[in-house]
């Protein structure tokens, strides 16, 4: 944990004092592909470290709480990313629909069926609270039609865009909707998103009580502290947010030197993004977590419809050029 906090700020410290030096040598091909390795590097391997802090929370806390900090951490990092390309390459203006798009993919289609593949050839049957699933794809529909679909159909322009009244329209209505979610999901329907109690087997021997523990007593929450947690989240979500500048600089570079697709930068970005969450979900179906893995695959791409659409369209300002244009 040091290791990676003190090369993730050692990383910052060069890019801040020394960045033109580095990303001057972006015509050089071998200098170009060291820099753009050591950066991401870096930057996925501090989103390890927030997969792993947000883990700890999540024990403390619980769910859905737990699951809620590590998505909302995802979602800030993803912002980052999506921000600086977007405001660093007005080249790219529908780089946050293919992020998104590739969130969707990876997530929902790759992670969700590799991870019920695995975890039925390893456990056979695992249990999850289908009302959760439910629930979260209840509010992922129409938050995609939302931000994806209902764009290309606006008329107000010839190109697929949105004008001004239109984006602040579409961010209430995303915000809403994915605030009303967090409302349930935190409060009375908490419960949906806990995994189910098992089948009632014959009734357990009595536990036999320890010399130094009360009768119905839980057992004592790890060591540490909170605020501590909280604080090391935070220290590995900032180098990824200050270095995002200078990771979108050499992306946008590369593709237009690639001459690849602009949405390759949102795949790219998706990758970055998700795969820490997605190796942990995948963990945690490996060791029979079905529920927390659901809670972390789901809402992952309902953070990302219900914040990042929003956030975009605060960024690249109105009108929002192409965001839904399939032309």
């Amino acid at each position: 944990m040091i290791l990676r906090l003190a090369c993730a700020w050692a990383s910052v410290a060069a890019f801040l004092f020394f960045g033109d030096t580095l990303l001057g040598q972006l015509g050089n091909p071998l200098p170009s592909l060291l820099v753009f390795a050591w950066l991401l590097g870096v930057i996925v391997w501090a989103a390890f470290g927030v997969v792993h802090e947000a883990e700890d929370l999540a024990h403390r806390l619980g769910e859905p709480y737990g699951t809620l900090i590590l998505t909302m951490s995802i979602v800030i990092i993803e912002v980052a990313l999506v921000g600086a390309v977007m405001l660093g390459a007005k080249g790219a203006p529908t780089l946050g629909r293919d992020t998104m798009f590739a969130v969707l993919m990876i997530v929902l289609n790759g992670v969700v069926g590799i991870g019920l593949l695995l975890g039925g050839l390893r456990h056979f049957s695992q249990r999850y609270n289908l009302k959760g699933a439910t629930s979260y794809l209840a509010v992922i529909i129409p938050l995609t039609v939302i931000a994806l679909i209902l764009p290309n159909f606006t008329t107000s322009t010839d190109d697929g865009t949105l004008n001004t009244v239109q984006a602040v329209a579409f961010s209430l209505f995303t915000i809403a909707l994915y605030g009303v979610f967090l409302v349930l999901q935190t409060g009375r329907h908490s419960m949906f998103f806990q995994e189910p109690e098992p089948e009632k087997k014959a009734e357990p021997a009595p536990r036999v009580t320890e010399p130094d523990e009360a009768p119905g007593e839980a057992p004592h929450a790890p060591a540490g502290s909170a605020l501590l947690q909280v604080a090391l989240l935070l220290a590995n979500i900032l180098p990824i947010v200050i270095l995002a500048k200078s990771l979108a600089v050499m992306l946008d570079f590369g593709i237009a030197r690639l001459g690849a697709p602009p949405a390759l930068g949102g795949i790219l970005i998706a990758m970055v993004v998700f795969t820490p969450e997605c190796i942990a979900a995948l963990r945690a179906i490996n060791a029979n977590q079905l529920q927390r893995a659901i809670n972390l695959c789901l809402g992952a791409a309902a953070s990302t419809l219900g914040l990042t659409v929003p956030a975009v369209l605060a960024i690249w300002g109105s009108p929002t050029p192409t965001w839904s244009s399939w032309r």
